[in-house]
């Protein structure tokens, strides 16, 4: 069985395989080493925004989070030992790049996977699990005179060691997830900061606290005491996640707090009218910040809204005709969450490739199966992303379904290949229900260029463990 990807959902994977007693588990990594989007970025501030103890695995709580809302390098140095601590660190084979993955028919088995890395390696495998994730292909816009900009020019994925910010004239693009961790971090350091605002992004108080040495002294000796956090921000993700799904009660209560924080943290009536969305709540991931509001508001931040024109040499130019000089400039512009698996090169049954498969936009039945692809299951695939609760709770409730399909696999059954009809049935009723959400009015955010919603899930966590919970093999056929 090969995993590609070792971040949170590669993890998890061979966590629960292993645990299920499959020890024949290798994970292909690209990088040096493991961890994933937490591996990648590296940006001041950067930091979790769902709340550490359901930003964990279940099977592997942590007593030893600093906070609520832990910053990168705990998050990384968890998922570090937990591989350690899982004898899964030795499986990886880190610096390994997959760049094919050919289904092979006619072997015993009845097929299986022939995979080729960059370096001209083969693996065969009965079992797939690509495990790339949403969140690893940076998007930088292509702006007019981008190659006459003379300073650095950085995505906040790709940041590097030593940037210099002391000093500087930064310009910050976007006011997503990233640059309301970014901007309030360097403020203060950097001379003046320059924020660069399309749409103004729905915030929420970030109900942070610290957690001293008895709370974690009664973790480590009490680990039953871990469950009752993890149950509250679990129902605090219901709240808000009904809220995205439409609920009139909880989206009522959601928007006021958010415009009560607005209100109490800008005193600026001009300000507070800048960045006050003006689409409907959920068209862009609701930020959890105690930080971005007051920040915009000091005298050494600048919040441009007037559209950008071009780059020049020192600076940006908007469509008012103005120049923001700037030394620094910073993409916080997110990823191409609908490019899943590329630029890996996927190839199913009679040669059709998983690009050719999804030309019309991403799909897979539970997010994981695709018709025509035996004994391939994604971890974090088509329209399992989650915009109110952990990602990680998807990630294992996908990988309790592989190990499923790999038991049956183990018992002597044929390779599974989900049925077409059953992922087409899956797909249309996924679509059906996204066009009933308030993701039907942010279709510039969420849509691909087919006009699908190929990320996110369009029901609450607790829905998709119960559809996962049991392999039924009536949705696969015979190869």
């Amino acid at each position: 069985m090969v995993v590609i990807g070792a971040g949170f959902g590669g993890i998890a994977a061979a966590a629960a395989l292993l645990r299920a007693g499959f020890t024949d588990v290798v994970l292909l990594e690209r990088a040096s080493s493991l961890g994933g989007v937490w591996r990648d970025n590296t940006y001041p501030g950067c930091a979790c925004d769902v709340p550490a103890p359901l930003y964990s695995y279940s099977f592997a709580p942590n007593p030893l989070w600093s906070r609520r809302f832990p910053p990168h390098s705990e998050i990384l140095t968890y998922l570090r030992e937990v591989a350690e601590k899982l004898d899964i660190a030795r499986k990886i084979w880190l610096g390994t790049e997959v760049v094919e993955a050919r289904w092979v028919e006619g072997s015993v088995a009845g097929g299986h996977w022939l995979i080729r890395t960059a370096d001209g390696a083969e693996i065969e495998a009965d079992v797939l699990v690509p495990a790339v994730g949403q969140l690893t292909k940076p998007v930088v816009p292509s702006l007019a005179g981008a190659d006459r900009f003379e300073g650095p020019a950085v995505h906040t994925a790709r940041w590097r060691p030593g940037l210099p910010v002391e000093g500087r004239r930064v310009g910050v693009i976007g006011t997503g997830a990233s640059a309301i961790q970014l901007v309030p971090a360097i403020a203060g350091v950097a001379a003046h900061i320059t924020v660069f605002q399309r749409t103004a992004p729905w915030t929420l108080p970030r109900p942070d606290r610290r957690y001293g040495a008895g709370r974690r002294f009664a973790y480590r000796h009490l680990p039953v005491l871990m469950s009752l956090p993890r149950a509250g921000v679990w129902a605090m993700t219901v709240v808000t996640g009904r809220a995205l799904l439409g609920r009139r009660w909880s989206q009522t209560f959601v928007r006021t707090v958010s415009t009560v924080q607005r209100r109490l943290q800008v005193r600026d009536p001009a300000l507070r009218a800048r960045i006050t969305p003006d689409e409907p709540m959920g068209c862009k991931r609701v930020l959890f910040t105690n930080r971005w509001l007051p920040t915009l508001a000091r005298p050494d931040v600048s919040l441009v809204t007037d559209k950008i024109v071009e780059l020049t040499a020192d600076g940006v130019r908007t469509a008012d005709g103005a120049h923001h000089p700037c030394d620094l400039l910073v993409y916080a512009t997110g990823f191409a969450a609908s490019d899943l698996v590329t630029p890996l090169r996927i190839v199913g049954r009679g040669g059709v490739t998983l690009d050719n498969e999804w030309r019309d936009g991403a799909y897979a039945h539970l997010g994981m199966a695709v018709p025509g692809f035996p004994n391939l299951f994604l971890m974090y695939g088509p329209n399992t992303n989650t915009g109110n609760t952990s990602v990680i709770y998807f990630h294992e409730c996908q990988a309790g379904y592989v190990v499923q399909a790999v038991r049956r696999l183990a018992a002597g059954a044929q390779p599974l290949a989900v049925r077409r009809e059953v992922a087409a049935a899956y797909d249309a009723e996924i679509q059906r229900r996204l066009s009933g959400t308030v993701w039907t009015a942010c279709q510039s955010w969420y849509r691909n260029a087919s006009g699908r919603i190929v990320t996110n899930w369009p029901g609450m966590a607790s829905e998709y463990r119960r559809r996962t919970a049991r392999l039924d093999p009536a949705d696969y056929e015979p190869v």
